[in-house]
């Protein structure tokens, strides 16, 4: 009866041992038939009482080498079928080809100049301020010395909400700083990026939304020299060592004395062209000394605090950038345009 029973096992190792599933469904069938929780080598373990006494200890050792031999050829067999999914999978691929080439994205120009600008000012101790592009009335304009009968109203075309028409689409970035003179005691440096709205007929040379950078720097003894100086550090910083800049009298309602700063033509080095129209210069900003009035607007003490204010348009410097002739390319997504930009730091 003993040589039956090891006459059995041997017969069930040979089983486990040849045997050859050729896809999961069969290695299923083969875990369940030797590992499952109904396998065939359960039984066998009853027959350990069968056996005579002097070959129990034998018996029962061949039994878990019968169980070790099933776990064994199942991960083997695993592996296998596994390896042979794979390869099955890449059969149809030539892994010595090229991959394709990654499409790499390109910042903005319009990104890439406001950055730009925020990192020379930076430098300077200028802080980020930002805030809502819907607007109330009075800090878009009264704050900023602008009342309602103010002929300066006539000179931004404004886009008021249908709702509620004390509100707006912000049409300068003014409205940064009236909220950070109401809320902030001097010394105040600040400038404002950000999109603003008017309602202009679109063209080469101007859009009904755009992007502006304003600065403002309130303390005591800030003079007309201090603007200039720092205005001077950021052409140099912006258009090259070599710049040079001028101040034009102007008229801006939240400044006095207010002026135009234009720069030396760096397309041609004031040598005259069509970008600087022959003149050997460049317009690129407005500024001035912050109007009396707008400070006590915000419940700053003009008699001891003074400052300046400035704003320019960051289209205007990116088109000048790079020698963009059309504003409305710089809004309409046109991936051949941007392309152009994927070297842009």
């Amino acid at each position: 009866m003993s040589e039956d029973l090891f006459a059995k096992l041997n017969t069930v190792l040979g089983e486990i041992n040849s045997a050859q599933p050729t896809d999961t469904a069969e290695l299923e069938q083969f875990r369940i038939k030797y590992l499952g929780s109904k396998n065939t080598l359960k039984p066998l373990f009853g027959e350990i009482k069968n056996v005579a006494p002097e070959r129990k200890g034998e018996f029962g050792k061949v039994l878990n080498s019968l169980k070790q031999a099933a776990e064994a050829k199942f991960a083997e067999l695993s592996t296998a079928l596994s390896i042979k999914s794979d390869a099955a999978e890449t059969s149809g691929l030539d892994l010595t080809a090229p991959g394709l080439p990654r499409k790499l994205g390109a910042r903005h120009p319009i990104s890439a100049t406001q950055d730009k600008i925020i990192s020379i000012f930076g430098r300077m101790g200028f802080a980020v301020a930002e805030d809502r592009e819907i607007e109330d009335d009075w800090h878009n304009f009264t704050a900023m010395n602008t009342p309602e009968d103010h002929p300066a109203r006539d000179m931004q075309d404004t886009f008021y909400l249908r709702d509620n028409p004390n509100n707006l689409l912000r049409t300068h970035t003014s409205s940064v700083q009236a909220r950070t003179m109401t809320a902030t005691k001097p010394p105040i440096r600040i400038i404002a990026p950000g999109r603003v709205y008017r309602n202009e007929t679109i063209s080469a040379r101007a859009h009904c939304q755009f992007h502006q950078v304003e600065g403002l720097y309130i303390d005591k003894n800030v003079s007309f020299a201090d603007m200039k100086q720092t205005l001077l550090f950021f052409a140099k910083e912006m258009y090259g060592p070599d710049s040079k800049i001028r101040l034009r009298p102007s008229y801006f309602p939240f400044t006095e004395p207010s002026a135009e700063m234009d720069v030396s033509c760096f397309i041609c080095d004031a040598k005259g062209c069509s970008v600087c129209k022959h003149t050997g210069w460049v317009e690129i900003l407005g500024c001035g000394m912050v109007d009396p009035e707008v400070l006590k607007n915000c419940d700053i003490d003009p008699e001891v605090y003074t400052g300046f204010a400035f704003g320019m348009g960051i289209e205007r410097q990116a088109m000048m950038r790079y020698k963009i002739n059309d504003i409305r390319l710089l809004f309409e997504n046109d991936v051949r345009f941007l392309q152009q930009f994927q070297s842009v730091h």
